[in-house]
């Protein structure tokens, strides 16, 4: 082919290497428009238990979530920062004990004068018991030594009872975790004067979680202990065991209570989830992949590929629907193979190629 001479020589190749192009995607675009073979992906129609569900609330909260309190009165000597992690055990504020400890080495002495005051007393008895046999003593000298004696050892059972009684409150001027958790709230700071019954700091365990949900009174008999639910909130999603269902409905909003446990959720303390209560008993139904469904005004299609690796367009009613699962109605079988991917174009006795994996 000669150069036309008013075209630049590398605009010409250029029209040469478009034209040659255009003259290899004939073919292709002929057999796309003749309904060659689709590039599908495809799953498997089956057979599974599925009840109709409705979303209600539900909000995350921690089993264990406690405001510790003083136990003894005193100035704060210590208060952990909030956001502070825990073990169960550790000291999680101080009291000062000053006053205390004096009162424990007051009470420490009495116990010691009153030991000492009844090995006396034992003494002295045995010694009167002596002199009695011998009548060099009379009895009731003998008798006034034992009266002392049991009233001596009735002092010393008071006065270990009021050590052991300090000891005890000593120990409670240190506020100790009782689970593990976070420190989530400074009530007081060191230096206030805590009395007994303050609330001092709340500590919230971040590991033992559930979901608190109220659902009509009219889903209750489908909703047992034991069931798994699945909570979610945005794109999250965890599957939660219905630990208890209140059996008692609330007379004003007619809802009944239900909690689920939380394993290793992804959701924090305060999260609020939309949680699928079951509305219907469950049942075996045949269900697809939402994707494989097609809309269109006519109504509700799937294709199912046929041994010959060709997509049939098969009219469908659609059902229960649970998670990425939907029921359907029509002519079509457990085991047989749905498109999911690129059957928005396809028509029906079109060739497809599934790709491996």
């Amino acid at each position: 082919m000669a150069m036309p001479e008013f075209l630049p020589r590398s605009k010409f190749r250029l029209a040469i290497a478009v034209a040659t192009l255009l003259l290899a995607l004939v073919p292709v675009l002929a057999g796309a428009q003749m309904g060659g073979p689709a590039l599908v992906k495809v799953a498997v129609a089956s057979v599974r238990d599925m009840a109709s569900e409705t979303l209600v609330p539900g909000t995350v909260v921690s089993r264990n979530d406690a405001r510790l309190s003083a136990e003894v009165d005193g100035r704060l000597m210590r208060v952990a920062d909030v956001g502070t992690v825990l073990a169960s055990g550790e000291v999680v504020a101080e009291i000062e004990a000053t006053a205390l400890r004096l009162q424990m080495a007051e009470l420490e002495a009495e116990v010691t004068r009153a030991e000492a005051r009844l090995r006396f007393l034992e003494s002295e008895e045995q010694r009167f018991e002596k002199l009695a046999q011998s009548n060099l003593a009379a009895i009731t000298q003998l008798e006034q030594t034992q009266s002392d004696r049991d009233v001596a050892r009735g002092d010393l059972l008071v006065a270990r009872a009021r050590l052991e009684q300090t000891a005890d409150r000593l120990t409670r001027t240190e506020i100790r975790a009782p689970f593990d958790g976070i420190v989530v709230e400074r009530l007081m700071t060191p230096g206030e004067r805590a009395e007994e019954g303050s609330n001092v700091v709340r500590l919230v365990d971040q590991q033992n979680l559930e979901v608190v949900a109220r659902a009509p009174l009219e889903y209750f008999s489908f909703v047992r202990s034991g069931q798994l639910l699945k909570v979610s909130a945005g794109i999250h999603e965890a599957l939660a065991e219905v630990r208890t269902v209140v059996a008692v409905g609330d007379e004003n909003t007619h809802q009944f209570e239900l909690r689920l446990d939380l394993v290793g959720s992804p959701f924090p303390v305060g999260q609020t989830l939309r949680v699928a209560v079951p509305t219907s008993d469950s049942r075996e139904v045949l269900t697809v992949p939402r994707d494989a469904l097609v809309l269109r005004p006519e109504g509700h299609s799937i294709f199912v590929v046929d041994a010959d690796n060709r997509a049939q367009q098969i009219t469908v009613t659609v059902g229960t629907g649970q998670g990425d699962d939907i029921e359907v109605l029509g002519a079509v079988s457990a085991g047989d193979r749905v498109v999911i991917r690129g059957n928005e174009r396809l028509q029906t006795g079109q060739a497809v190629n599934i790709p491996d994996g």
